[in-house]
């Protein structure tokens, strides 16, 4: 079932006028997306993730992956060891909007490109990786390819990926789909190195849960959480469409860690004003960056 009426098509999208074309423009460069996105592939035979897969639902709806994005961000915080390596290795205070589009660049060859292109993607970053390594605050040694903190890191971001679509995305998803999306998402975690990922979202959900005990927020991590929701967005319509994405984000995580990033729920105000307002934004960045069709007639 659908979640809003009209469902923009093929031909919808090339008859775009030129205002909507510049706005489309205007949002994918308020948050860094400066670059066309990465071909498609569409041939079944070639593709990494198959042609109707969840992952290219979730993923295609920038709405909703700005708010599961940011989730994901602050979420992966709460870890001293992985924020740690952000914080030593990352360049995110200088240059947010690059690290951004790096990730959506990523995101892009592995949910839409095909295997090679995606391989690619896969073995530079886990590259990069290789040297992002070094003592947290408790004197403690990580590294960023260690598959403990890339199996926390992976279940941060497709629990959040996955809650900001069920709550905001432009379909609505079935418990099935749901378990299907993160069994997906687990092909993806086995070629980054992870070990035994979630394939499913109780196992999702266990797999966060035991991870509890290592999470707190760092020193790093309070300034990164700062900065993160701050934001570098400028003009006053930019700030509050930005404050709202955030606020959004912290609404995906149980209080239980909300707690520990220091964000206590505000349930009136969450319900009756964040929620709804979050909501309509995300209709309306819809309406000029819609999310593509589903594959084989369902959208």
């Amino acid at each position: 079932m659908a979640k809003e009426d009209v469902v923009p098509t093929e031909s919808d999208r090339r008859a775009q006028n030129p205002l909507r074309q510049r706005v489309s423009a205007s949002i994918r460069h308020a948050v860094g997306l400066t670059q066309e996105p990465p071909p498609r592939c569409d041939d079944p035979d070639e593709s990494y993730f198959a042609l109707d897969s969840v992952a290219r639902v979730v993923h295609g709806d920038l709405a909703s992956m700005l708010i599961g994005g940011l989730g994901s961000l602050f979420f992966q915080m709460l870890h001293p060891h992985a924020m740690a390596g952000v914080a030593q290795h990352s360049r995110y205070q200088r240059d947010p909007l690059g690290r951004l589009l790096q990730t959506a660049n990523f995101i892009g060859d592995t949910t839409y490109g095909s295997r090679a292109r995606a391989y690619h993607a896969i073995e530079k970053v886990l590259a990069v990786h290789e040297g992002v390594r070094g003592v947290a605050d408790d004197g403690i040694a990580y590294r960023a390819n260690d598959p403990h903190l890339l199996a926390w890191v992976h279940a941060a971001e497709i629990s959040m990926f996955l809650r900001a679509y069920q709550r905001f995305g432009r379909y609505t998803i079935t418990g099935d789909e749901a378990d299907q999306y993160v069994a997906e998402m687990a092909t993806l975690a086995r070629d980054m190195g992870v070990v035994d990922p979630p394939t499913n979202v109780a196992q999702l959900e266990f797999t966060i849960l035991h991870f509890a005990p290592e999470l707190r927020l760092s020193d790093d991590g309070a300034i990164a959480r700062d900065f993160v929701a701050r934001g570098v967005v400028s003009g006053r319509l930019q700030r509050l469409a930005y404050w709202l994405l955030v606020q959004s984000s912290f609404d995906l995580m149980a209080d239980r860690y909300r707690q520990i990033l220091g964000v206590p729920r505000r349930r009136w105000r969450d319900r009756f004003i964040i929620m709804p307002a979050a909501w309509l934004l995300c209709r309306v960045l819809r309406v000029f960056v819609p999310p593509p069709p589903r594959f084989n007639g369902r959208g």
